[in-house]
Order: C-alpha cells, then structure tokens, then sequence
C-alpha cells in the first residue's frame, strides 16, 4: 500500500507541476508578445477543454481501456503539442488553437488522476489529502523554478514573460507520460454497460447522484467558478502592475498555503463536515477578492499577498472537499463519470463563463492601454468579491445533506470505538 501511495503521489505531483508552469505565466507572455486584449483565452479554451473531458472520462476510461494507459496517452500528446506551441506566437489564432488543443489532452487528466486515486485508495478522507497534497507542492516547485531557476538563461526579461515556462511544462508531461507506466493498473470499471451521451457526458451518473442537496451543490459550484476565474486570468498581470518582480513565484504562496491545510483536512473534516469545509471555502473567495481590491490603489504587499495566502482555503475547503463529496455520493461504477461531471460543471462550464465575463469586463477596464491602473484593479477586483457573497449566502441557506452528515457521525463514532492496534 505504501508503494502505491507513493506512486499515486509522484502522479499528482507532476500533474499539478505541469499545469503550473504555464498556467500562471501565460498571461504575462501573451502581453509581452503583443496580445494584451486576448489574455483572457487561455482561460477560455481550458473549460472548453473541461466540457469536453466527459468524452474521455465517461467513454474511454470507465468503459474500454484501463485509466493509467489514457492518463499517459494523454499527457504524451499533450506534451509535444505545448513543445510546439511557442512557435506559433506570431499567429494568435493559431496559438490560441495550439493551447486548446494542449487543454483538450490535459484536462480529462483531471478527473483521470482522482478517478486512479480513489480506486487504488480505501480511506478517502484521510488518505487522499495526502495524496493530492503532492499536486500541490509540484505547483509551489514550478512557480519557484520558474522565477528562479530559468533566471539564468534569460537577459532583459522575466522568465514569466519568455516561452521557457511552456517549454517547461511540456517537458514535464512527457516525463509525466513515461511514469504513467509505472501506475496502478486500474481496470475499467463499467466494461459491457451500454454506451449513450447522458452516460459519456456524465448525465446518468447526475442522475444517480440527485438529491436536493446535491443539486444545491451543484448549483453553487458552478455559480462560484465564474468569479472564480477572475483570480486564475488576472493575478499574475495584477502583480505585474503592483511592481512584484518574482510573479511566480509569489503565486506559490498560495500553493505553499493550500500545503499545510491540505494536511488539516482530515481533521476539519471531523470537526466541521462537508457543508461547514465548503462554506468556509466560499467565503475566503470573498475575503481574498476584498483584500486585493484593498490593497490595489497603494500596492499595499502585505494585502496581496495575504489574498494569496488564502488559496489554502479557497482551493482545499472548496475543490478537494467537493471531490471528496463526489466521491462519496457516488458507486465504483460511476465514480470516473462522477468525478468527470464535477470537472465538467467547476472547470468546465463555471471557468468558461467566468473566463469571458472577466476578459471583457478587464477589456472594458483597459480601453485601450496595455494594463490597468491600480485605482482601476481596485474598481476591478470588487466585482467578483460580491458575486462570491451571493454565492456563498444562498449555498448556506439552501444545502443541507442529513445523509452524508449522518455518515460522517457514525464513522466518527466507529472510530472512537475501535480499539488501537498494536
């Protein structure tokens, strides 16, 4: 078990060492090569690419290959398509092509990588944090590596504003797709069940998941990604403007954040159960959108970067507790689907729409200029902050799953009861 677990963790690192070398750098490098007004893309063509993992994850996976053989299949393409991305800066329809095609190999990875863990995994509560809590620390070592180490091979300019950063990541799928080898084999779990849209899209597993609560959840999830993609699109340009030199590297505060309370999980969730993790997830979005906004107008670090420091909340209470729900609201026959449809609603569909409403709301700010001003990234950021209070007033008022609360309880006491082993 310790085998697996260690092999399930270097998974997650690269994973997540992967999408943040390029994913919090792209922006800066789109401005830097005369794309200001088309930053906003990459973060639309990402959810494109989430809509569409239920194809992958719903279809291939829990149905006709095993899921380690599909994870690495789909990072090696991934990897020679980012490799060559670079090369077509010059064409920005082009390039904007080339990235969605990268996100359409990635982002079924997602659900794949949580799919693969919970399968070869027997507590998720306790076991999966500690697991995915590697996904994060590959983030913090690309950000750092980013800023620092490809310092050396650049003169005049910030690594974030080079192509190093793409060139990184595509390498490091491809090391991602030789260690997939390695995996645990992880057999398709709905071999021989009829093949339908509703059941590739996820739909079926939707509709085996319906309850009240769920569909609240559902529901706020969604609604709680269009702010959301405000902070993935914008931070790294907002920190450009606030005059922050190692702008990947300041990011990782956030994943250096989301390590220790990723290590808290478990006992929060012992405490607190799903409903209180997610408020508490929905309202440090809010606090984080009014500490930048605080901050904006004098630069003040300490406000930024305690906006950042808030993605320990934000990601784990909100992302990882609604994966874990998920997965206990499904059954080992939907679980790929289930897990698919999540991403499908939070990075799919919640990130696409919040991707446009924000690049044209940023666009209408920009008028013109290259960047905003920081009056202007106050007026900006204030906008989410309220959104994200709509949000997380109507999930408090309206979510209520007695069933999984009833479960959480008795394993509480089963546990107390239990005696030590030796």
């Amino acid at each position: 078990m310790k085998s697996v677990n260690a092999r399930l963790s270097v998974m997650m690192f690269l994973q997540f060492f992967v999408w943040g070398a390029w994913y919090t750098t792209i922006a800066v490098y789109m401005t830097n090569e005369g794309m200001a007004t088309l930053t906003h893309w990459p973060y639309t063509v990402n959810p494109i690419a989430a809509i569409a993992a239920p194809f992958f994850v719903g279809l291939v996976a829990d149905r006709f290959f095993a899921t380690e053989k599909v994870f690495g299949i789909l990072h090696l393409l991934g990897g020679v398509v980012l490799l060559a991305a670079p090369q077509t800066v010059g064409n920005p329809t082009l390039f904007i092509v080339m990235l969605l095609l990268y996100n359409l190999c990635y982002m079924p990875t997602i659900a794949l990588s949580n799919s693969l863990a919970f399968h070869n995994i027997a507590d998720q509560e306790k076991q999966f944090p500690r697991i995915r809590v590697w996904g994060t620390i590959g983030w913090i070592i690309a950000g750092l590596f980013i800023s620092f180490g490809l310092g050396a091979f650049v003169t005049g300019l910030r690594p974030e504003q080079t192509a190093l950063p793409l060139y990184t990541a595509g390498i490091a799928s491809l090391a991602l797709a030789a260690f997939s080898l390695t995996l645990p084999h992880t057999p398709p779990r709905a071999r021989g069940q009829a093949v339908s849209t509703r059941s590739v899209l996820g739909l079926d597993a939707f509709q085996q998941l319906g309850s009240r609560p769920f569909y609240v959840f559902i529901i706020s999830a969604l609604l709680l990604c269009i702010p959301l993609a405000a902070y993935y699109n914008f931070t790294q340009l907002y920190l450009e403007a606030a005059g922050v030199q190692n702008i990947a590297a300041t990011q990782t505060l956030g994943q250096m954040s989301e390590t220790v309370f990723m290590f808290l999980m478990p006992f929060f969730f012992a405490r607190w159960g799903v409903k209180r993790m997610l408020l508490a997830g929905m309202a440090a979005w809010v606090l984080r959108y009014a500490l930048f906004a605080a901050g904006a107008p004098g630069a003040v670090f300490w406000m930024i970067a305690g906006g950042i420091l808030l993605h320990g909340i934000c990601y784990d209470f909100f992302f990882v507790t609604g994966m874990i729900y998920v997965d206990k609201k499904s059954t080992p026959a939907i679980r790929g689907q289930a897990q698919g449809f999540f991403v499908f609603i939070t990075y799919g569909v919640g990130m696409l729409i919040g991707a446009q409403v924000a690049g044209n709301v940023y666009n209408r700010f920009l008028a013109g200029a290259t960047t905003l001003t920081l009056d202007q990234w106050q007026s900006f950021w204030m906008l989410p902050a309220g959104f994200a209070a709509l949000v997380l007033v109507f999930f408090g008022v309206a979510f209520h799953d007695r069933d999984v609360e009833t479960k959480r309880r008795a394993g509480l006491a089963a546990a107390e009861t239990t005696p030590a082993g030796p």
